[in-house]
């Protein structure tokens, strides 16, 4: 008796942490592009749904590009005069942390007004725990090493768990 529920408790508690692991890491214009002139970055994000937790890397030649992130009335006038912040390692990975929309642009001139910029729309994920009404912030997270692919886990992963879970507690 004491096994089972000790196997329950694990089971319940890989369940509650395969439900919290929702990250995903996306590389921008992935996979027929990169941070480039020819990307179509409004197709490219068309696709793409971003939480909090989730990270892009940008992927770049430092020597033709960077990466700036700005305001929205500067994404708007292509100007990087005030930005939040400028990457340039040419492997950026930007940690999206909260609920809220980001702007990035290349700094280098006439790269944005040919299509350098992107409008990254991070929304809360079902397993979110700020408030609906909960305030956005626009101020640039920490960034980490990115990954070579992106990956998510869903809460598919609690589901099977708690089923686990459930059938143990027949025994």
């Amino acid at each position: 008796m004491a096994t089972s529920r000790l196997a329950l408790v694990a089971v319940m508690a890989a369940a509650v942490l395969l439900g919290m692991a929702s990250a995903a890491t996306y590389n921008v214009g992935e996979p027929g592009g990169s941070w480039d002139l020819r990307t179509n970055y409004g197709t490219w994000v068309s696709s793409k749904r971003f939480h909090p937790g989730d990270q892009i890397v940008f992927k770049y030649s430092p020597q033709a590009h960077d990466v700036v992130e700005v305001s929205k009335a500067d994404y708007d006038s292509c100007s990087n005069a005030r930005p939040i912040a400028t990457h340039n390692s040419g492997n950026d990975a930007i940690a999206l942390a909260s609920p809220g929309t980001r702007y990035f642009i290349c700094g280098f001139s006439g790269h944005c007004t040919g299509g350098m910029k992107i409008q990254i729309d991070v929304v809360p994920s079902a397993n979110s725990l700020a408030p609906a009404g909960a305030p956005a912030t626009n101020s640039p997270p920490p960034t980490s090493t990115p990954s070579s692919a992106a990956t998510k886990v869903t809460g598919f992963g609690a589901l099977a768990a708690v089923m686990i879970a459930a059938g143990l507690m027949a025994y």
